[in-house]
């Protein structure tokens, strides 16, 4: 197998084919959701709700955004190179799945999630709903790997991975409840009910969801510092603790709300 083809050996990196590939499908997703910002300004319409182009905007730029990271902060997770990239190159597709059902909806006026009324859309729902099945699983690989066996990197960027992979985990999680309800009211025949439902469990799936970037990047920007190995890993470690208790608190919220 090339250096291409798999990961560059001892590096822990995919090739530098592979992670043009992932680089540019980040991108193109970034692109998308940024491109129907501007769609959404001369269109105009609700940006909250089952059917506005705040889907297409946020989807794009988060998906995008969380396969990057993905893709960078799985280079300190030690995993076999064949495996590592099977589960990126799935977890890229699937990213491109997730945002190309929600942008083609959103195109044709109709919920991209919880929608069963036509054959189609139910078959566009159900995809979506599988493909966020094959993030977690994905996700739990990884997260299960990193707390495995102690992520490279430098001071705090283990504990950065770890606490990214589980905190993104809560955001998976979340995201399947959202849908595991709503799919359970559409079924029953509650379909208003069900758009309005995932209203609780969204601040915590949206606070929760960035950490695997936003953590490892502190370690990473800590380490172009002259601190000591132990400064950064304490302000890494406050980083945790402030981020742990940001989703604690969208967590309480979707209790109370629920």
């Amino acid at each position: 197998m090339t250096v291409d083809a798999a990961t560059e050996a001892g590096t822990g990196r995919p090739g530098p084919v592979l992670r043009r590939l992932y680089g540019a499908t980040a991108l193109l997703l970034v692109l998308s959701g940024l491109a129907h910002l501007v769609v959404f300004a001369v269109d105009g319409g609700p940006w909250n709700g089952p059917v506005s182009w705040r889907k297409p905007v946020t989807f794009g730029l988060s998906f995008g955004m969380t396969l990057f990271a993905v893709v960078q902060v799985t280079s300190f997770v030690r995993v076999g190179q064949r495996l590592r990239s099977t589960l990126l190159t799935v977890f890229a597709a699937d990213c491109v799945v997730e945002v190309g059902g929600i942008t083609l909806q959103a195109w044709r006026g109709v919920p991209s999630h919880l929608d069963m009324e036509t054959p189609f859309d139910t078959a566009v729902s159900m995809t979506l709903a599988v493909g966020g099945g094959v993030l977690v699983v994905v996700s739990a690989v990884f997260a299960v790997a990193s707390f495995g066996h102690r992520p490279s990197g430098p001071a705090g960027m283990a504990l950065a991975v770890r606490a990214g992979f589980a905190i993104l985990l809560v955001a998976l999680a979340s995201g399947a409840a959202m849908i595991a309800r709503g799919v359970f009211l559409t079924r029953t025949g509650h379909q208003e009910a069900a758009y309005r439902s995932t209203a609780s469990l969204k601040p915590l799936h949206g606070v929760s969801l960035h950490a695997v970037l936003v953590l490892p990047a502190l370690a990473w920007l800590l380490s172009r510092t002259s601190w000591s190995e132990v400064v950064r890993r304490r302000i890494v470690g406050a980083a945790v603790i402030c981020y742990a208790a940001a989703v604690t608190a969208a967590g309480a919220w979707a209790v109370l709300t629920y």
